[in-house]
């Protein structure tokens, strides 16, 4: 989904969610989106649904599918993006994962993988154990394709955090957590952009 009112805008890409259905991980990224886009970014996100068309990353295939172009291509005009993964087994999930694996298409670009660009974190998992390491494995794979990892990432424990479907939490804290991470992004593309 993309806004077509800030058509000339800077955007803001989000990558995260879960196969079958929209999650928590979803509703939270998009939740994040939403206050970039308060601060005059175009967003696009990419959820479950659209990770889970993407094959698994094949680094000798000599052609890509539409929806892989169209990931890759969307990445390379972002200014800033915004990551969002559930805590598997005390890391990243593997449809994010292969997503992500997917950036090495841009490794021989003018500007290579996400180097220089603000990139926030998300972290959802039942329970606290796997928030952390799912923030720092994310953290450690921004900075292998050279971002810039904002200073705030949230982690979120879904069996206290409930979403509803209208984009609220039951936790205000979670909501004001997650807007600093989008304002954060927006903020700092900009300077990225400069530099």
């Amino acid at each position: 989904m993309t806004d077509t009112n800030l058509a000339d805008a800077p955007l803001v890409v989000g990558i995260g969610g879960t196969i079958g259905g929209v999650s928590s991980t979803e509703r939270a990224l998009r939740i994040a989106l939403d206050a970039a886009r308060r601060e005059g970014f175009r967003t696009r996100m990419f959820g479950g649904a659209d990770m889970a068309r993407l094959p698994l990353y094949d680094p000798k295939a000599t052609e890509r599918t539409e929806h892989e172009r169209d990931f890759v291509d969307t990445v390379r005009q972002a200014s800033a993006l915004i990551i969002a993964s559930p805590g598997y087994h005390g890391s990243i999930s593997g449809v994010v994962k292969n997503a992500l694996d997917l950036l090495e298409e841009t490794a021989k670009d003018t500007r290579p993988y996400l180097a220089d660009m603000p990139v926030g974190l998300i972290a959802t998992a039942y329970g606290w154990q796997a928030t952390g390491s799912t923030i720092a494995a994310l953290r450690s794979i921004v900075h292998a394709l050279r971002g810039w990892p904002t200073p705030f990432a949230a982690a979120i424990n879904t069996q206290l955090t409930k979403f509803d479907e209208e984009g609220g939490s039951n936790d205000s804290a979670v909501l004001e957590q997650l807007s600093l991470i989008g304002r954060q992004v927006a903020r700092f593309a900009p300077i990225a952009q400069d530099g």
